[in-house]
């Protein structure tokens, strides 16, 4: 997966609580056995105004003009600042494919649902719990300045903002040496791929009839 280290973008403000999987990803969605091309259906029936299908061409269906991510000052935000309890509902690992298809790297709220913050981590997507006082200071900065970027340095785990003042963040160590490196699960494993061969080497040849299948 993508490397996390220091990210600058754009930030888009989901002024809402509770915002569940099926709002993040509709469950029509899931139809597919890709694990890409979700970008375009991240909030789906927010997003839009007409009902979306899977292989539907974007271009083809009617935009909510009113929704934040349709506005022109929040083109090409590539960071996500949200309310608490984000991304609660089904444990869909699709919720974050979406957020990061879409172009966001990172999402910051008061509190994720476990299992989403989980897959987050798996699928080189960060997210960042921060105090509520400090998510409230974002949302005015982000509505008081059109194009209000955000700087996030995950080795020395802080956020800059425009002028230079730092907000720093927790991060278990384990994830965040995943994602300085662009480790998922399949890439440590990889790891050890000396390791695994050396073993089924050696396995066969001590117990070859392991190597015969029915």
């Amino acid at each position: 997966m993508q490397k996390f280290t220091l990210h600058k973008g754009i930030v888009a403000p989901m002024d809402r609580e509770n915002v569940d999987t099926d709002a993040i990803i509709p469950k029509q969605f899931l139809k597919s056995i890709r694990k890409t091309g979700f970008g375009p259906n991240l909030f789906d029936e927010w997003r839009y105004l007409d009902h979306g299908e899977p292989g539907q061409d974007p271009a083809s269906r009617k935009p909510n003009p009113d929704f934040v991510l349709n506005q022109p000052r929040y083109k090409g935000a590539s960071v996500l600042l949200a309310r608490k309890n984000f991304g609660c509902g089904s444990s869909r690992e699709h919720a974050p494919w979406a957020i990061d298809q879409y172009g966001f790297r990172a999402v910051i709220a008061p509190s994720f649902a476990d299992i989403f913050f989980n897959n987050c981590f798996k699928n080189g997507l960060l997210p960042i719990v921060l105090p509520e006082a400090a998510i409230d200071l974002l949302f005015n900065e982000v509505h008081a300045f059109p194009g209000y970027e955000l700087t996030i340095d995950l080795e020395n785990q802080v956020i800059v903002r425009p002028q230079g003042e730092t907000i720093p963040f927790d991060v278990q160590a384990f994830r965040k040496y995943c994602l300085l490196n662009g480790f998922d699960d399949i890439g440590l494993t990889l790891r050890q791929s000396d390791k695994i061969k050396a073993f089924e080497a050696e396995r066969l040849a001590t117990k070859p009839w392991l190597a015969h299948t029915m």
